[in-house]
């Protein structure tokens, strides 16, 4: 029997609770400006955790709070922050605890980030709707039957790449996808497929990047007889292997350890390494900036 299904959208949900991401130029009154037009709208404040990269001149910050004694309504609350916004020349992002996010998975023929990404949708640690999975192989279909899960395939020649993925874009636009999640999925998605979803494509790469980029990476360890090895999960850009770097694991290895041996090793990495960004994505912790990401974990 399959598992049962973790809560839809029809659960009731902390619709009061709001996430406010912001990301500037530093300077003075920023933190107090905020807080203020919460405070004025009668949103409670309940944390904020706050970035100043002085290298770069670059400010973040992340605020939680409860909108459930509002004196006005979310409408003219979004107007505030906006004009503050616009002040301080600010990039912001506002989001609700009631606004459920909608994730597809890319898989190949790779099963253990499909498989650990699942169960821990199902244990409700992933708190979002998985109303598809995207393959170009049909190896993985019976675990997404298994838990219920629509599997779409779209196999990928050289000749239907770019046919493939308009279909495939066209698909999750269709199913209102907020975020792409790459569990493991052996194919280099074009420019223009990832331009239509920026910041919204997880990859997780086999290896501690910038070390090992490519196809292969354990091998590339192994000949390079490294002491230790590790995963990569970072969005998706253009430049392969290059996207921003949400998260990062290593674990040690020795001369005794084959090629094999790093990829049974790196496959528990993937794994941890893989679930980790994907939740923080979720729960609206990442701000990125250029080429870098600022986690509030």
């Amino acid at each position: 029997m399959p598992p049962s299904l973790p809560p839809t959208t029809s659960d009731p949900r902390p619709r009061d609770l709001g996430t406010l991401l912001v990301s500037c130029a530093d300077r003075r009154g920023l933190v107090a400006a905020l807080a203020q037009i919460l405070a004025g709208h009668g949103a409670n404040l309940l944390d904020s955790d706050q970035h100043a990269d002085p290298t770069a001149g670059q400010f973040f910050q992340r605020i939680r709070f409860d909108a459930s004694e509002l004196r006005t309504d979310r409408a003219t609350l979004v107007r505030g922050i906006g004009e503050v916004a616009e002040r301080f020349s600010m990039k912001w992002r506002l989001c609700w605890g009631d606004e459920r996010k909608r994730v597809a998975i890319f898989v190949s023929r790779y099963d253990h980030c499909l498989i650990d990404l699942l169960a821990r949708w199902h244990s409700r640690e992933l708190d979002c709707d998985i109303p598809l999975i995207v393959s170009n192989h049909e190896a993985l279909r019976p675990i997404a039957d298994y838990f219920q899960i629509p599997f779409h395939m779209f196999p990928i020649s050289p000749e239907t790449k770019h046919a493939q993925e308009e279909a495939e874009a066209a698909l999750l636009e269709a199913e209102g996808v907020d975020l792409i999640v790459l569990a493991r999925y052996m194919q280099i998605l074009s420019g223009s497929f990832i331009e239509r979803f920026p910041e919204r494509i997880i990859n997780i790469h086999h290896s501690f990047l910038p070390a090992f980029k490519g196809g292969k990476p354990y091998q590339q360890a192994h000949a390079r007889g490294v002491k230790l090895i590790g995963a990569t999960a970072h969005y998706t850009t253009v430049n392969l292997d290059e996207g921003p770097i949400i998260e990062q694991d290593v674990v040690r290895c020795s001369h005794r350890d084959r090629a094999t041996d790093l990829s049974r090793k790196g496959s528990d990495l993937e794994k941890v390494v893989l679930a980790r960004a994907v939740r923080w994505h979720l729960e609206d912790r990442i701000l990125v900036c250029g080429n870098k990401t600022v986690v509030f974990a």
